[in-house]
Order: C-alpha cells, then sequence, then structure tokens
C-alpha cells in the first residue's frame, strides 16, 4: 500500500516535513507530489488533493484525502497500529498525543522568528523575550515527558512516535539559528540530526530547487551541526561498480565519486541527493559495503 503525499519546498516547509516524516520513519511508503511554496504549481499539485488548500495533505488509496498533519498522524496509526506512530502504552502514549497537539497549535514565536531553512546554519542569532518564552516552554514539556514515563533513550516517550516527529522541524531551527537550550535539549536535537528519515529529507531538502530567497537572513553562518557527511561529488565521466540505479532500478544515466569510487544513478534528483549525503541511503550504504 502506497499513500500520496502532497509538499512543500523540503527545505523550507516545515508542516511538509511532518507529514512525510509520519510515513517514512515508520516504514509506510509514500509517493511525494511536491511544489514550490508561494508559487501556482503549489495550487496545481493540491488540486488533485482537493478539499486540502495546504500542505501536507495525504490520499489515501481509496482516493480520500485527508488534510492537516495530526488528522494524518491518527489516520495512519488507526490504519497500521503496528508501526507504532503512538506508543502502545496508555500513558505513554497520552503524553505523546498532548506533546503533538501543543505543538500543532502553539510556539508561534518561534515559528515566526526562525522559519524553518535547512540550507543553513547561523551564529550570533537574536534572541527575544517571546523566542526565550517559547524555548522554555520547550524544555518543560521535554523535560515532563522524561520526567513522567522515565524512559531512556533519546526520544521523549520511549521509541521515536509521531510526537517526536512533530518536534523535528523545532529541532531544526534549534540547529539552524543556533538556539541556547539545555544540554538534554541539545542531545534530543542532535538525535534528530542523526535520524535516518531526517538525513533522507534534508538531502534531498539541499537539491531540491533553487533557493527561496524570502528565507535568506543576514547573519553570519557556521556549519551544520549534524552529522558529517561522506565526501562526494557528481562526475560526467567513468565505469560505476553498478550497473543499475541504486534506487530505481532503471539503466545509469548520471555518476557520483566518492573515495576513489563511482556509482551510478537513473537521473540527476538520484545522483545529487546522495552527493548531498551518501550515508543517509541505505541503498548506497549497502552497495558502500561491497568491495
Amino acid at each position: 500500500m502506497t499513500y500520496d503525499l502532497a509538499i512543500g519546498d523540503r527545505a523550507y516547509s516545515s508542516w511538509s516535513l511532518r507529514g512525510w516524516l509520519l510515513l517514512d520513519a515508520f516504514g509506510l511508503a509514500v509517493r511525494t507530489h511536491s511544489a514550490r511554496l508561494y508559487s501556482d504549481d503549489l495550487a496545481n499539485v493540491l488540486r488533485d488533493f482537493a478539499p486540502a488548500r495546504t500542505v501536507p495533505a495525504l490520499r489515501l488509496p481509496d482516493g480520500t484525502v485527508v488534510m492537516e498533519s495530526l488528522a494524518i498522524a491518527e489516520e495512519l496509526a488507526s490504519r497500521h497500529p503496528e508501526a507504532g506512530l503512538w506508543p502502545q502504552d496508555p500513558r505513554a502514549r497520552a503524553v505523546a498525543r498532548s506533546l503533538a497537539a501543543e505543538m500543532h497549535a502553539g510556539f508561534l514565536q518561534l515559528r515566526g522568528q526562525c522559519p524553518m531553512n535547512l540550507r543553513a546554519a547561523y551564529r550570533d542569532w537574536p534572541l527575544t523575550s517571546g523566542l526565550r518564552a517559547d524555548l522554555d516552554r520547550l524544555e518543560e514539556i521535554w523535560s515532563w515527558a522524561r520526567a513522567t514515563l522515565g524512559g531512556e533513550g533519546p526520544w521523549l516517550c520511549g521509541s521515536y512516535s509521531a510526537a517526536d516527529a512533530f518536534f523535528a522541524p523545532v529541532a531544526s531551527r534549534i540547529a539552524t539559528y543556533d538556539l541556547p537550550v539545555s544540554d538534554t535539549a541539545r542531545a534530543y536535537v542532535a538525535a534528530h540530526l542523526a535520524h535516518p528519515s531526517f538525513r533522507r529529507w534534508r538531502a534531498m531538502a539541499l537539491v531540491d530547487g533553487p533557493d527561496q530567497p524570502v528565507y535568506a537572513r543576514e547573519q553570519p553562518r557556521r556549519p551544520w551541526p549534524g552529522p558529517e557527511p561522506l565526501p562526494a561529488r557528481a562526475i560526467h565521466e567513468g565505469t560505476p561498480e553498478n550497473a543499475a540505479c541504486l534506487y530505481s532500478g532503471r539503466p545509469v544515466t548520471h555518476l557520483l565519486e566518492a573515495g576513489g569510487r563511482i556509482f551510478g544513478f537513473c537521473n540527476a534528483f538520484c545522483r545529487d541527493k546522495t552527493v548531498a549525503d551518501p550515508l543517509a541511503w541505505g541503498s548506497f550504504v549497502s552497495a558502500w559495503g561491497v568491495r
């Protein structure tokens, strides 16, 4: 069963990231339909997801459209209880749902002052009282979840859940703007940046169309604080180790080089998303391990 998901620019659309994580991070097959934010293309894509007016929008195999990320989370959880979108333990599930609901409706200062931008990492970001209040509230509810459930590991309610998917764009904002949070909160951010699904999304975000100027900020930059990618580059000539694209199985037309080895892909996007972060992709990792 494959779901259809309408999304905006991967680098900037925080709600699209949430919607996609609710599928990819839980092993549910998804086919994306993307369009550039603030363009006619977005309206054109959403025509096939009526009556949705915003992204993400999910179309079920029977054609029914589910709007809004909370509704998407609940619908997928009801259809795939084995996937673990919500914790099985009733108490943990209640906490996770509370966290997701507050994220869905709140933190307006953080959203407004620090829009998601996965293509940048700044330093010396100004800290207003409103932004400080939102960060304090994040610390409070993240600590409350851990204290209430007594769980170990990096996630808020035991295993990775829909609540964590909802906070992934928050983690990216803390990383992008180097916002001041506790060591515990920073470790939670680091867990998000290293999560395989998040890494794949960001790798695609880095090559998913041109920059959106509206998101540019005149602040000093610093390196992205997530896992350092394996160095790779696009090349135009060479003999790849694989005869078919690592992802689609189609004939190879585009090449990359990493560590003196050459791999082939069926199109520029397949290649470029791999160049951005080769070890985010399981098929590349499997091929990389073969010598």
